[in-house]
């Protein structure tokens, strides 16, 4: 009796080691299905952000109350986003709107209803719930457009197994940068950057590694990064709005967000 019981209870433990063997391999099987955009291919990266921008490509001019922002899109890398962007910018959704966040030196966030971050009263049919699109191609490199997170459609079983969708709305994020003068801290990034001619990019234009694969990118400021520094180093309240936020002391609005196509010739 006590050997069949001896012979049982390794028997148990057999079953148990191959049951969390078999859901730690289930795991990662999920984990590499759902998530393969945070797979980063060196051999075929671009980094189209530091390209020279043809002609014709789609724009945005972000008109604010301390100068005027230029940024290429990005349709083919962030389709869905880039598309609601031109349709709420070319519908007048951004005039007049506000910067509700300042992180000093690092980001600002804007295009809310008030300096304390909140969405207007009626908002577009699931403008808040566009999917995000992350691609390798694109960085949050200095003056990076970016769609600020909203949500997911995930539980707690969705996000274990990294199976669910993530959201963004209307507001969006301008990248400044962190501080890259540091030689211990580039030498540090280098080596976990995991590619040369990206760690090369952030240190040459700047930008926050933090934000990497995060939030999807869908455009990038080629004129008025004198504006987008002015408006990170505006002078923020000690504490946070009641909605979470640092806006700045005095406001700082989105004037208008205008449409149009890249050129080199001079406007008329």
């Amino acid at each position: 009796m006590h050997k069949k019981n001896k012979v049982l209870s390794v028997l148990g433990i057999f079953l148990v080691v191959s049951a969390i063997v078999s859901f730690i391999v289930f795991y990662f099987t999920v984990m590499a299905s759902q998530q393969g955009y945070h797979y980063i291919d060196p051999e075929t990266l671009e980094l189209v952000q530091t390209e020279e921008i043809p002609e014709g490509a789609p724009i945005a001019v972000i008109k604010t109350s301390l100068g005027e922002i230029r940024a290429v899109l990005y349709p083919e890398y962030a389709p869905q986003t880039v598309a609601q962007f031109t349709e709420l910018a070319e519908s007048g959704y951004y005039n007049n709107t506000y910067v509700y966040e300042i992180k000093n030196d690092v980001y600002f966030s804007a295009g809310s209803a008030d300096n304390d971050g909140n969405l207007p009263a009626v908002l577009p049919e699931n403008c808040e719930r566009v999917p995000r699109e992350l691609h390798q191609n694109l960085w949050p490199f200095r003056g990076a457009l970016c769609a600020m997170d909203t949500g997911s459609d995930g539980g707690v079983f969705k996000r274990l197994f990294r199976s669910e969708t993530r959201f963004s709305g209307t507001r969006f994020l301008v990248v400044d940068s962190v501080d890259f003068t540091d030689a211990e801290f580039v030498q540090q990034f280098r080596e976990a950057s995991g590619s040369d001619a990206l760690a090369d990019a952030f240190i040459e234009h700047g930008g926050v590694p933090n934000f990497s694969q995060q939030m999807t990118i869908f455009g990038q400021t080629y004129e008025g990064f004198d504006v987008v520094d002015a408006i990170c180093a505006a002078e923020t309240f000690d504490s946070a709005s009641v909605t979470g936020y640092t806006p700045p002391k005095e406001d700082i609005l989105i004037l208008s967000v205008e449409i149009g196509q890249y050129s080199t010739e001079p406007e008329t």
